[in-house]
């Protein structure tokens, strides 16, 4: 079980992916999962314009439709947009054709170039067809937002004990981390930019 940061054999599965980036560039990549959706989205856009942050939103295609207002909302304030299925789909439960097919209808709407795989699997044919079509960015900290074992604090100090110069740090844009996310966010914000981090999107 990967807890926080990535496990090695992890990384060597999908070595092709992007984990971290520039270890000599004080730098973080925050992203978020999940969304977009009214409960938690305005939140964050409003947190990261308070820092003057920019973020990658990897968006699930059944929320775009849903909530488009919130997507354009996204891209027009700079945020970076990455592709998460249309119905948060996982590989492992599905033929490689249906996942593939699933990722173009919500990219119909999302129009990225990024990609990531909900819970952070695919089946090594699918991570083939992905890697030819979109970057897959995976990520170096996983702040485990969304778990119900875990505090605001909680969150806040894996922020605290695992970032580091390149870190993409995983947030959740969701009902499940959102009450979390009103005290950590800020809290995870304001700590990173006391360290010195530039905060930055993907190419």
């Amino acid at each position: 079980m990967f807890i926080e940061q990535p496990s090695f054999w992890l990384r060597w599965l999908y070595p092709a992916a992007t984990w971290r980036m520039d270890k000599n560039d004080h730098s973080v990549y925050l992203t978020f999962d999940d969304g977009p959706i009214p409960e938690s989205t305005p939140f964050i856009l409003q947190t990261l314009r308070e820092f003057k942050a920019k973020g990658t939103f990897f968006m699930v295609g059944e929320n775009v439709l849903r909530y488009h207002d919130l997507y354009n909302q996204i891209v027009a304030e700079g945020h970076q947009v990455g592709n998460h299925t249309f119905n948060h789909l996982g590989s492992l439960k599905h033929m490689p054709i249906t996942y593939a097919a699933n990722v173009h209808k919500a990219n119909e709407l999302i129009h990225a170039h990024l990609f990531r795989p909900p819970h952070g699997w695919m089946k090594r044919t699918v991570y083939w067809w992905m890697n030819r079509h979109y970057r897959i960015i995976m990520w170096d900290l996983v702040t485990r937002d969304y778990s119900k074992w875990m505090t605001a604090d909680d969150v806040l100090d894996n922020v605290k004990k695992y970032a580091r110069n390149g870190s993409i740090i995983t947030f959740h844009d969701s009902l499940k981390s959102i009450d979390k996310l009103h005290y950590a966010l800020p809290q995870a914000l304001k700590w990173l930019k006391e360290q010195g981090y530039e905060f930055k999107i993907f190419d």
